[in-house]
């Protein structure tokens, strides 16, 4: 927490918003139309992009594209309870709009309606799975980021809460940050952890690089 920062990169479902309950409803009833084992989805589907979860579990003669457009849909349609990461909303409007990112593996229209329904306004960057040929855990969304906000990856923090966006950061070679607000079980990593924003604060250096700390201010 002492390293300066060109630039943060957030994750978006389970790092700056929780949607899970709005994703787990519309991938449970998808896995239960095609007798798809549930548990055995739920275990790897977060952080990866649709479709590339479709193409692997969907039972031959399937149309990958026509479920992924289905599920889409289903998933914008139920947002009512997709709520901000505590403190989030307030962490990420601290920040110059020019030095930070969202990198989410949601298509843009999910995305866009997420962010909304959880009172977050999309940043002046955002790579979404629309933007890249290859997902999380490739690094290619973060690099992506990086170069569109001028800055190498490599100066920059990855905030993440899920294995295949951490493997993402670390293979841009940025620092990587997880929030565990919406973990059910410790997560084994070697990287800083916290639960939520609410007891981090930004300042930024003359060059306008940004430096995390924690917020003296913040109950303990």
């Amino acid at each position: 927490m002492t390293r300066r920062y060109a630039a943060f990169l957030f994750d978006m479902d389970g790092t700056l918003i929780n949607s899970i309950p709005s994703a787990v409803r519309a991938w449970t009833a998808w896995a239960e139309r095609h007798a798809i084992d549930v548990d055995e989805l739920m275990a790897v589907m977060h952080g990866v992009r649709a479709i590339e979860t479709i193409r692997r579990f969907a039972p031959p003669g399937v149309d990958p594209q026509a479920e992924f457009e289905a599920l889409l849909q289903a998933e914008i349609d139920d947002v009512a309870d997709v709520v901000e990461i505590p403190g989030a909303a307030a962490f990420v409007a601290t920040l110059p709009p020019e030095r930070w990112a969202i990198v989410t593996s949601a298509p843009r229209s999910l995305a866009e309606v997420r962010l909304r329904a959880a009172g977050l306004g999309a940043p002046g960057v955002m790579v979404t799975a629309d933007d890249v040929s290859q997902g999380k855990p490739a690094p290619d969304c973060f690099l992506l980021a990086a170069e569109r906000l001028g800055v190498s990856a490599a100066d920059c923090l990855v905030w993440e809460d899920a294995p295949a966006g951490i493997a993402a950061g670390e293979a841009a070679g940025a620092d990587v940050m997880v929030i565990t607000a919406t973990h059910h079980a410790p997560l084994v990593t070697p990287h800083g952890t916290v639960v939520d924003y609410g007891a981090l604060a930004v300042s930024s250096a003359s060059d306008g690089s940004l430096l995390l700390r924690k917020n003296v201010d913040a109950a303990t």
